[in-house]
């Protein structure tokens, strides 16, 4: 099995101050030919929160607790799109004779923005870095992990504890995730090793996020229970198709059915940072209020010692050869994916 010298956290990184909202913006949709004045509104929702996005404060305490759970490697920290970047991380282990790394990623899922762009990065930061570089391992997708759907179904629970007694029961449980285009989707392949895909447009993205969703609810409420799974957070031009239905959307739909009031679960992310508290609490919160339905959202696992104590255990799933834990009927996903998966570009663009 791999001898790892060191352990690194990979994630996507965000502003820490109001001077860094414009630059990590630009960094996050370069060569995507997103209109300025589109960037300019989501600075809004950073400047709205001092131009900080939680998301390198949770990383910090997700490390912090990785290592507490007893991660015995040494521990560094990269992002794709902000201080620290992966490349500067890459070359600061160089510098310290870091020979062999495993990496644990933010996103507990399959498709290109979720898995094989990472996956990218850190073969671009590998080479930028030269010779002196580390070789990094890519820890698998654990979307069906017990260490992810645990704290999940303890936070829906929770959340669903706080809705009004007289419309707890008749709550429906809604479970978000990030949109992408459909063709990056059904480019996602095949849902885990050994598995068909079902034909169903979304590919594996769709299909591990409705086991996830479907794997809480049976916590939560049982076997038979009911749950939607709907997108938010789309970024892309109208002229694209994208996963649908979106979260608002679909709340208004809801409401025209009489449910009276919700749980939103954000199954697609690891942490709560700026997608769900300005897409969930602030902009979905205010169309469930405006159509009189009760609304509440499930806490993400973050740091929770569950969640840390489940990257312990894929590291060691990976050094010490402790099989692959997976709930459900997919088992656990691939731990090295081939060169071509989740490959996706999109139409007009140069493969």
């Amino acid at each position: 099995m791999p001898d790892y010298d060191a352990f690194l956290l990979l994630s996507f990184g965000g502003p820490e101050g109001p001077d860094d909202v414009m630059p990590f913006l630009e960094n996050v949709t370069r060569g995507r030919g997103i209109p300025p004045e589109r960037l300019a509104e989501v600075a809004e929702h950073y400047q709205a929160y001092g131009g900080v996005s939680p998301i390198n404060g949770q990383c910090r305490d997700m490390l912090a607790a990785i290592k507490a759970a007893g991660l015995d490697l040494p521990a560094y920290w990269g992002n794709r799109n902000w201080d620290p970047f992966l490349e500067d991380t890459v070359r600061q282990m160089a510098d310290d004779g870091v020979r062999r790394a495993v990496a644990f990623v933010t996103s507990a899922y399959s498709s290109y923005s979720a898995c094989r762009q990472y996956r990218d990065d850190i073969e671009r930061a590998v080479e930028a870095v030269g010779p002196r570089a580390p070789e990094i391992d890519k820890i698998r997708p654990y979307f069906n992990h017990l260490g992810f759907i645990e704290p999940f179904a303890a936070n829906t629970a929770a959340a669903l504890e706080t809705l009004p007694a007289d419309v707890r029961d008749d709550a429906r449980l809604v479970f978000t995730a990030h949109s992408v285009p459909v063709g990056m989707a059904a480019a996602s392949g095949s849902v885990s090793a050994g598995t068909a895909m079902p034909e169903a447009v979304g590919g594996r993205y769709a299909a591990e996020l409705a086991e996830a969703a479907r794997l809480i609810t049976e916590r939560v409420r049982g076997e038979s229970a009911g749950f939607d799974l709907v997108w938010q957070s789309r970024s892309g031009p109208p002229s694209v198709p994208w996963l649908e239905p979106d979260i608002c959307d679909h709340l208004t739909a809801l409401a025209s059915d009489d449910v009276p009031a919700v749980v939103v679960v954000p199954v697609g992310f690891v942490s709560d940072h700026m997608e769900v508290i300005h897409d969930l609490d602030t902009e979905a919160r205010l169309v469930a209020e405006s159509l009189g339905m009760g609304f509440a959202r499930a806490a993400a696992p973050g740091s929770s010692p569950r969640f840390a104590q489940m990257v312990r255990e894929l590291v060691a799933e990976r050094t010490a050869g402790e099989p692959g834990e997976a709930l459900g009927t997919f088992g656990p996903a691939a731990g090295d994916c081939p060169a071509d998966c989740c490959r996706y570009v999109p139409k007009g663009k140069p493969s």
